[in-house]
């Protein structure tokens, strides 16, 4: 189901402190019922602390990173990544400069001064143009891990290079060798012909907490070794559907064109993060930068080293946010969890008989607040292993063990687009929620790719909330509630059942619109049909 984005105003304020400490007196209950015109005079005491907090010294907390730049600047390198094939690679992952009528929501990965946005002339996925020409150059940022040469930056600096040159702080160059690469994850791995370098030592980035003073160094604008600071914004959060396997770091660093891949330190000058995109509508810094945890990019970078490549668990199962109507729909005591919407057949969910409309509220005893939280400790897990998940069904708690398989790439992308039913007919019955089903053929639910008995059309919608909820004829309807509903007739029987419930309850349906599938909360009410 295609859901609807309203544009998000990022609205940000400064603070700015005072040049002298306020004085505060106590007010007695005589004091504040005293006459404006006679005042009471403040006591000894007052007077004292009035005097000891003027000619205190002003205390700005702000701390010196001088010596932390110092230390680990030698460890951060420029990057300049060259090649043809960037011009397909470019293109991936809302790099495009927006249009004037699009929404401000753009998650930005960012390349040097002398490359356009991709998809616009001379820049990468768009025509060549007099700054691009044949061979386009990136510039990113990096750092190196290990003194004998492996460093880190992102996938998209150095995605569809045919080479790439990493300068040292202290201006020596070297050809690097792409040692591989993960698009899900942004993080690449390079390696160059020297040894005994200075290299960064690794945080824990678990440990951060929102309000943490972070340090970013990078080439903005080309711009070597710019040193940016700020705080954690946020943890956790899910910039953008490709990188779903990413919780990323939110951070009020700025980060331009030019930081991607440069690291994000703590006050004791080990790596958190990898500096990754920004959240603008403008393509420049606008308060919101997002960096790729440093136990999501090692893990990355050790399975990278080991095996060239990067195994990720699944268990099969799409996943959506639970809304306050989904609550009174499927009887859920709060909104925390990750409601299923699409189990794949034979998949290691429906193996361990995880059903649509089960609510995964954490899986080995990590809590599963919102469906964004899901991919990333799923993905964190070996092929092969076992996780425990507990879920909430029709309300209640029940545990499910599930043992991972390998996540397929190729599905990582979204579900496979799948024709719509040929348009229904319009005639039919219109049940309580405004509905009129049609029974779907064999032949037609086959290339649908449905399985026998699964499935029943919208052929019209007469209910305005089944309207105002985004429904529309051709619509599958796979379930009522929990229940899985195949013809029209089984439609309007589970429809009639939950009217002799009550007008004012919550229908939730489940339904599938080309490769998408959710559940959809519509609250009838029995005079709404138009």
């Amino acid at each position: 189901m295609k859901q609807s984005f309203r544009t998000l105003a990022l609205v940000s304020a400064t603070v700015a402190a005072t040049a002298a400490a306020t004085t505060i007196f106590p007010i007695t209950a005589s004091q504040s019922a005293a006459s404006p015109t006679a005042p009471a005079k403040a006591s000894p005491m007052a007077v004292a602390v009035a005097a000891e907090a003027i000619n205190a010294p002003m205390v700005t907390g702000l701390p010196d990173f001088t010596q932390l730049v110092e230390r680990v600047g030698p460890a951060v390198v420029n990057i300049e990544a060259t090649g043809s094939g960037r011009s397909k690679a470019g293109a991936r992952g809302g790099d495009a400069a927006p249009d004037d009528d699009e929404v401000p929501e753009f998650f930005r990965r960012f390349f040097g001064p002398d490359a356009p946005f991709p998809g616009g002339p001379g820049g990468p996925g768009g025509p060549q143009g007099p700054q691009g020409g044949p061979d386009s150059l990136s510039i990113g940022t990096g750092f190196i891990i290990s003194g004998d040469g492996y460093l880190l930056t992102n996938h998209h600096v150095i995605d569809g290079a045919d080479e790439v040159k990493v300068t040292l702080s202290d201006r020596r160059e070297f050809k690097a060798k792409v040692v591989g690469s993960d698009p899900q994850s942004d993080v690449a791995v390079l390696k160059i012909a020297a040894d005994d370098l200075p290299y960064l030592r690794t945080g824990d980035s678990k440990s951060l907490k929102p309000g943490q003073w972070v340090v970013a160094i990078g080439s903005p604008f080309g711009l070597d070794h710019s040193v940016t600071a700020g705080i954690v914004s946020a943890l956790g959060r899910a910039a953008n559907a490709e990188q779903r396997y990413v919780p990323f770091i939110q951070t009020d660093v700025a980060i331009n064109r030019g930081n991607s891949g440069g690291p994000l330190l703590n006050t004791r000058g080990e790596v958190v993060g990898i500096n990754s995109q920004i959240f603008s509508n403008s393509g420049g810094y606008m308060g919101v930068s997002f960096a790729i945890p440093m136990d999501v990019a090692m893990n990355v970078a050790q399975q990278i080293k080991t095996s060239g490549k990067v195994s990720r668990g699944q268990i099969g199962v799409s996943v959506g946010t639970v809304t306050s109507e989904m609550v009174k729909g499927f009887g859920l005591p709060d909104t925390r969890g990750a409601l299923v919407s699409d189990v794949r057949a034979g998949s290691p969910a429906e193996k361990a008989g995880i059903e649509p409309g089960d609510v995964i509220r954490s899986v080995d005893g990590i809590p599963i607040d919102d469906s964004s939280d899901l991919p990333p400790v799923i993905g964190a897990m070996a092929p092969g292993s076992t996780a425990k998940l507990v879920i909430l069904r029709n309300g209640k708690p029940i545990e499910r063990s599930v043992t991972l398989s390998r996540l397929d790439e190729s599905a990582v992308a979204g579900n496979p687009q799948r024709p719509s039913p040929r348009q229904p007919s319009a005639e039919g019955k219109v049940n309580w929620l405004g509905l009129v089903g049609q029974d779907i053929g064999a032949d037609e639910r086959r290339d649908l790719g449905l399985r026998d008995g699964e499935g029943v059309a919208i052929a019209r919608i007469d209910g305005k909330a089944a309207r105002n909820a985004g429904l529309r004829p051709g619509d599958i309807v796979l379930r009522v509630g929990t229940v899985p509903v195949g013809t029209a007739s089984a439609l309007d029987r589970e429809v009639a059942k939950l009217a002799r419930a009550g007008a004012d309850q919550t229908v939730m349906l489940l339904v599938r619109r080309g490769g998408a599938t959710q559940f959809v909360a519509i609250t009838p009410d029995r005079g709404d049909r138009e």
